[in-house]
């Protein structure tokens, strides 16, 4: 089930509104309908956000983005179309079920912080909980709980005015970790701090959404923004969602000149991370694994270097051919007593520009890992040249099963570390 699913969303103000709605659907246009009194801002909206996704609505100002957030949770009225929250169709409650609704199931982050100046930075990520009725214990517990996902913890008797823009944008991410909601619905959360505090809170965000795994809608008018964030994207014009993908299939396949023209300012190098161009991890060599086998397998499949294990998912170290090949012509057992390389780590979050330098070592792989260093990918050198240059990379080819033998784990081959 869908975590929200509109179907067919109208929002026209002004006058005779349902019989705008209604030339809009019969094919009338935004001018004609204007020129009756009524003004449309959600034209015949329809999507669906899945559980766990980030799905970000973008579009330049008067696109229509804000009216729609403010539909998927009940704060405008819609016109025409229904709003489904999980099982609960939001546009047929009342206002006690609406208001329900929002508390336990929805969290906004806004644009301009929205915090109380008299309270301070731990009542502020309280609220939305005395809100809901949560005892003062219990809410403040969960609100330093997540004052510290956000860094925040020792700021939490501190004034909002005694923090900067970025700080203060973190209480207002922090109150809706604390709400324990599903969804965080976030508008132009981002928008009024500056560059590099824009940056760090994008970092933070999916930072916390690799771990905390939340269905978050987030608006914005930049494009570079929507595309580093977004799993999927829905693109907004005049109030008409014109494309919706991920941002692979928005870059390759345009769906018209309106979006391709966006395209051309966006900063692939700068956009585009480690999560995008990530293959699936390969199964890491044992310690105890025979060198002379390990030797073998490395020839059958022309790879440079193995990724070697730590028995918990984790990467060791690289073991190069030569290291091998030595291990091999001593007769040693196993790959226990060779020297290994230190292994390249890099997080889901990494740029493409910043994976450039480690993507050029040749005998290294670059790996992609978790906050407990456990393997999640590998960066084939490969796809970070294509990202960058827009070229569709194939699939890297799958690692036989034949390369699993018992007792030992099978190869990362060099068609699957390198691209």
């Amino acid at each position: 089930m869908p975590a929200v699913h509109a179907e067919g969303l109208f929002k026209v103000f002004g006058r005779r509104t349902a019989d705008a709605v209604r030339r809009l659907q019969d094919g009338a246009s935004v001018a004609e309908v204007r020129g009756s009194g009524a003004t449309p801002a959600v034209i015949d909206a329809t999507f669906s956000v899945e559980p766990g996704e980030i799905f970000v609505v973008m579009g330049l100002s008067g696109s229509g983005k804000s009216t729609l957030l403010r539909m998927l949770n009940g704060l405008l009225e819609t016109t025409a179309g229904t709003v489904r929250v999980g099982d609960a169709e939001l546009t047929a409650l009342d206002a006690k079920g609406l208001r329900r609704l929002r508390q336990e199931r929805m969290s906004m982050v806004f644009q301009h912080f929205a915090l109380f100046p008299h309270r301070s930075v731990l009542d502020n990520a309280a609220y939305a909980l005395e809100v809901r009725g949560v005892d003062r214990a219990t809410r403040r517990a969960k609100a330093r709980e997540a004052l510290a996902l956000v860094g925040l913890d020792q700021w939490a008797d501190q004034k909002p005015g005694q923090l900067s823009g970025g700080m203060k944008q973190r209480v207002g991410l922090a109150r809706a970790l604390a709400a324990e909601t599903d969804l965080l619905l976030m508008d132009e959360a981002f928008s009024a701090l500056d560059p590099l505090i824009r940056r760090e809170m994008q970092d933070q965000l999916l930072e916390l959404q690799a771990s905390l795994g939340k269905t978050i809608v987030f608006i914005t008018h930049d494009l570079n923004e929507a595309m580093r964030l977004g799993d999927r994207i829905a693109i907004m014009r005049d109030g008409r969602i014109v494309q919706i993908g991920t941002p692979d299939q928005i870059l390759e396949t345009p769906a018209d000149d309106y979006v391709r023209q966006f395209l051309a300012d966006v900063d692939r190098g700068r956009v585009f991370t480690a999560r995008h161009v990530m293959v699936g991890a390969p199964a890491l060599v044992a310690p105890t694994a025979a060198p002379a086998q390990v030797l073998q397998t490395m020839h059958d499949h022309r790879s440079g270097s193995v990724l070697v294990g730590d028995g918990d998912g984790r990467v060791a170290g690289v073991a190069t051919e030569d290291a091998v090949r030595a291990a091999a012509a001593v007769g040693a057992p196993s790959l226990a007593g060779v020297a290994l390389l230190p292994p390249v780590e890099v997080r889901t979050t990494t740029t493409l520009s910043d994976l450039l330098a480690p993507a050029a070592q040749d005998e290294v792989p670059v790996t992609v890992v978790d906050d407990d260093r456990r393997l999640l990918g590998v960066v084939p050198r490969g796809a970070v040249l294509a990202a960058l240059g827009g070229v569709p990379r194939p699939a890297p080819a799958a690692v036989p099963e034949s390369l699993h033998p018992a007792g030992a784990t099978a190869l990362a081959t060099k068609e699957a570390v390198r691209g």
